[in-house]
């Protein structure tokens, strides 16, 4: 059993044991806002679920004695997650935050179970009166990357390492992929799926299985800096998920795209405070600062880190933006025409790969 296996286990039991000591409803809120998150995976990712424990922290530094912050990691999307969402409103949090997209039905029933308690639920897309929806513009950090790809690959070719073949992920997919060929047409993209968020051995393989077939820059929707590191056994370049993570590919790492959650989570935070909550639907993204490019490396060139400025500054200024026509699909048909540029309900609804994906 691995590590994670283990971890996983005992968080499942130790669940299970608690579950089953909670029989009283939701009692009155008094002393600090009690206020909890729920992870996907594992604190220590140092990708997609640390940079949401790094919003709790801002939260616990920001508010101090007057808010108590938990959370509970490696929850399995599914009936698991339910039961963990259902545990914590039980135990009297007031605000819950759940932080992947399969968490989003559990949320939703329990949310009705618990009218009086704020639900927060990120990249969903199902609203109530008592539960909000946030994302963030991750595609415009990939816009950046794909830039960068194109400029510095020899091949012509990135590999992708995917998770599910969600909007969110293929929407990223699709974004990298359309950038490196406005600096090279005949860019490829290849996609491994993974079937999983975070799964450092599986990750590290799709790395190697993708530098076999020709890519010579790696980038991921996948949680562990496992991936970087086959880069850098390999000589290859790579970017960061979610965090910096040159830390653990000093060579390989070039940027990444961070996610800033920790404002968000001090503002939803304070208005629960303050009385002021409402069930919002918010899509942040470089303008707000919720999508920011880590430090470029010094592996980058003085060229392809102007370039990659030139669209930070341009997409915060709304004048640049990725999914603009003409856009065709893998099959050559044309999706979005000339000059049209795609709305933001059919980019959560994406379903489909622009020409030179291979998945």
């Amino acid at each position: 059993m691995t590590e994670i296996d283990r971890r996983s286990l005992l968080a499942a039991l130790g669940a299970a044991a608690t579950l089953a000591t909670i029989a009283s409803p939701l009692r009155a809120q008094d002393g600090p806002l009690k206020a909890a998150f729920v992870y996907i995976g594992p604190v220590g990712d140092f990708g997609w679920t640390y940079a949401h424990d790094q919003g709790r922290l801002m939260v616990d530094e920001h508010f101090g004695a007057a808010v108590q912050t938990t959370f509970v990691e490696n929850v399995a999307e599914g009936p698991d997650a339910e039961r963990i969402i259902r545990q914590l409103a039980q135990e009297g949090n007031k605000l819950i935050f759940t932080t992947s997209f399969g968490y989003m039905n559990p949320t939703v029933k329990v949310a009705k179970q618990f009218p009086d308690v704020f639900f927060e639920h990120a990249t969903g897309y199902q609203r109530a009166d008592n539960l909000a929806i946030y994302n963030a513009r991750f595609y415009e950090g990939r816009a950046v990357i794909g830039t960068m790809a194109a400029m510095m690959s020899e091949t012509g070719t990135a590999g992708y390492i995917a998770s599910f073949p969600i909007p969110e992920v293929v929407m990223g997919i699709n974004a990298f992929t359309l950038a490196a060929q406005k600096v090279n047409p005949e860019f490829k993209t290849q996609v491994v799926w993974v079937s999983t968020w975070y799964d450092p051995a599986k990750e590290a393989d799709a790395a190697r299985a993708l530098m076999d077939q020709g890519a010579d820059m790696i980038t991921q929707h996948t949680d562990s800096p496992a991936a970087l590191q086959a880069a850098e056994e390999r000589g290859a370049f790579a970017f960061g998920q979610a965090t910096d993570m040159s830390q653990f590919a000093p060579k390989a790492h070039l940027t990444a795209i961070v996610d800033n959650w920790g404002p968000y989570y001090v503002k939803r935070v304070q208005a629960v405070l303050d009385g002021t909550w409402e069930a919002s639907d918010t899509w942040s993204g470089m303008a707000q600062d919720e999508v920011v490019m880590s430090p470029f490396r010094e592996n980058v060139p003085a060229e392809v880190a102007a370039a990659a400025e030139t669209i930070i500054a341009e997409t915060k200024a709304g004048t640049y933006h990725i999914f603009t026509g003409p856009i065709y699909d893998q099959e050559g048909t044309l999706r979005v025409p000339e000059g049209e540029m795609m709305s933001d309900a059919d980019l959560l609804s994406m379903d489909w790969y622009v020409q030179g994906v291979a998945s």
